[in-house]
């Protein structure tokens, strides 16, 4: 839309016509006569997202996004790997590579997902047996999840006591579904960890950008 609308120059001319190839390394490329770039590398950061955002960059309806809590000023081109629930807290990881979000998002990868979870009712090791082996849910088997009941101390980032699930699918409201299927719906459920990262001390609502070591840890686990 940009390029048809005439708002596009490469090289001081207007280039309307899509499909036009530039040389990035040579070429001036200019947006209503700013000049844009490519940025030099990929940028990575967590953010410890709160409830209440919608995990996407933008909302028809106005609805809090969660680009309103990380910096696409700076990075244009970031975007979530992955989601959460608007209800779910956690981390969530963000990029500008997407050959790296599509990796990290294959099943393939078997990239491991650690959940808590506050539940109702009083949940025992048995009652987590099927999850263990592979519970079926109305879209199809899932692959055995790892269940642990914590104690009080583990679980405090969401309730005094806490079940943990860690998954490496990405099916839609997948844990909701697993530990309501074995008769114990959530009440809130919390994502501490994803893949090698950990939030850590991270507080809700904020960012950060990855480490070097995390960032090749993503890379090339």
């Amino acid at each position: 839309n940009l390029m048809t609308a005439g708002r596009v120059t490469v090289n001081g001319k207007v280039a309307s016509e899509l499909g036009t190839k530039v040389d990035v390394d040579c070429d001036v490329i200019a947006v209503d006569g700013h000049v844009v770039k490519l940025a030099e590398h990929p940028v990575y950061l967590m953010l410890h997202k709160p409830a209440g955002y919608l995990t996407t960059m933008s909302d028809p309806k106005g609805r809090p996004c969660v680009a309103e809590l990380v910096p696409t000023d700076l990075h244009p081109g970031l975007f979530p790997v992955g989601r959460l629930d608007l209800d779910t807290t956690g981390l969530l990881l963000f990029t500008t590579d997407g050959d790296l979000a599509h990796e990290l998002l294959h099943p393939s990868r078997h990239v491991e997902k650690t959940y808590i979870a506050h539940v109702d009712g009083r949940v025992t090791g048995r009652d987590l047996m099927p999850l263990c082996q592979g519970i079926v849910l109305d879209d199809g088997p899932c692959q055995p999840a790892r269940c642990r009941i914590l104690k009080p101390a583990q679980a405090r980032a969401v309730c005094p006591r806490g079940i943990e699930v860690i998954i490496h699918e990405g099916r839609k409201n997948q844990v909701k579904r697993m530990l309501s299927a074995v008769g114990h719906p959530v009440i809130a459920l919390h994502r501490p960890r994803f893949g090698p990262l950990e939030l850590r001390d991270l507080a809700p609502g904020t960012w950060r950008y990855l480490t070097e070591h995390e960032t090749e840890q993503i890379r090339t686990r």
